[in-house]
């Protein structure tokens, strides 16, 4: 019986969401699944919600910076900070979303991931983009006007409101079997959910989703 896979909504400007796929593959093959890849626009889901990004608080910021460098650390992957952040990712994303086999948008998910977040140069500029879907074996020119071609635009319009549609609010959002899992921190929820030991029941869940609101701030 064929399971269903992990359905991972990322947007490259993410620090958190680079770090989410480092360890995504590896953790849905040890769970028989397989990644579904969905490129969402990460502003367009903060506009919607009417909230900020953590990067565009200042407190957070500088926070944010060092935590995803301490995570990486811990996870031993690759991790250097972009020449100037947040950048603008939307380029990368619809290249990502103009590439229809799984296979082939898995690798070039890596490797724009690798250029963001992984010392590979960046993705600030349109070209380096360019370079690196050149880099790993696709045609940069014609990928390039696909990206622009209205239905490929639709896609990654199409899947940021999915994403919101299942209730998510950020990203990285992994969602399986009607669960969301948001965030690196929660990869190892997810694994545990993989494995049908979850510790929230199913009442339990009903319970916190109807949970009544005791105080506001207006």
């Amino acid at each position: 019986m064929n399971r269903a896979p992990l359905r991972f909504f990322f947007d490259y400007v993410s620090p958190y969401s680079y770090l989410a796929w480092t360890q995504l593959p590896a953790l849905a093959a040890r769970h028989g699944r397989t990644v579904e890849l969905l490129p969402v626009l990460f502003a367009g889901v903060l506009n919607t919600l009417g909230t900020t990004g953590p990067a565009e608080v200042k407190q957070k910021r500088f926070y944010i910076y060092k935590h995803t460098r301490r995570i990486a650390h811990e996870l031993g992957v690759p991790f250097v900070m972009p020449a100037a952040h947040p950048f603008n990712p939307l380029l990368a994303l619809r290249v990502t979303a103009a590439v229809q086999d799984g296979e082939a948008r898995h690798r070039l998910v890596s490797a724009l991931y690798a250029a963001a977040w992984g010392g590979g140069g960046g993705l600030l500029q349109p070209e380096r983009v360019g370079e690196v879907v050149a880099s790993v074996g696709f045609d940069a020119q014609a990928l390039l006007a696909a990206s622009q071609t209205p239905a490929v635009k639709d896609q990654v319009r199409r899947n940021t409101e999915e994403l919101l549609a299942l209730d998510g609010f950020g990203v990285p959002t992994i969602v399986v079997d009607g669960e969301l899992f948001f965030g690196v921190d929660s990869l190892s929820h997810l694994e545990r959910f993989l494995r049908g030991e979850d510790p929230l029941s199913r009442e339990e869940l009903e319970r916190l989703k109807n949970l009544p609101v005791a105080a506001s701030r207006i």
